[in-house]
């Protein structure tokens, strides 16, 4: 349970290493890297997103299916190739007039301490760096690609009374 006043949230953000995909990952021989997705995080992202939550996807990665499968959910603001997240980030509040209060952040490692530290709730996997967990907010019993999002996902609907309770809930 999530020690965070949900029906605040607005917005959620989440990193894709290590939060929607294993941090452990298999390179193609051109070294490409190979992701691994969760379907329930899959189908709680897209139902968020009909919703009317504004998820985004902020991270280092580079990778065209990563913006395909996340594009295919329904989330619009997929924010690749980013460096240093929290300028990004502070954009993305600022551009759909959201305050800090109002937006989760969902990140693994390091590089996304600073973002953490300006969102309103910090969530991490339960595998995530111990830098991590300790500036979280929440972390989540699932690891990084096995369920972190529709953990998250599930309560903030559940807290907003948007989990099951229409037809859109029963189909993709």
């Amino acid at each position: 349970m999530i020690d965070y006043d949900l029906t605040k949230i607005k917005g959620i953000v989440f990193d894709v290493d290590g939060v929607l995909s294993p941090t452990v990952i298999p390179m193609y021989p051109d070294g490409e890297p190979m992701r691994m997705v969760n379907v329930k995080d899959g189908y709680a992202m897209q139902l968020a997103v009909k919703k009317g939550l504004l998820i985004a996807i902020l991270s280092g990665a580079r990778t065209r299916a990563v913006q395909v499968r996340f594009e295919n959910l329904g989330v619009s603001d997929v924010l690749l190739g980013v460096p240093v997240k929290l300028p990004v980030f502070e954009q993305w509040m600022a551009s759909h007039g959201l305050k800090a209060e109002q937006v989760a952040y969902v990140g693994d490692d390091i590089p996304d301490l600073q973002v953490m530290h300006a969102a309103g709730l910090a969530v991490a996997p339960a595998d995530a760096a111990p830098e991590v967990r300790q500036a979280a907010g929440y972390v989540s019993p699932c690891q990084g690609g096995y369920g972190v999002a529709r953990d998250l996902l599930e309560q903030v609907m559940r807290a907003q009374g948007l989990w099951l309770d229409d037809h859109h809930a029963f189909g993709w």
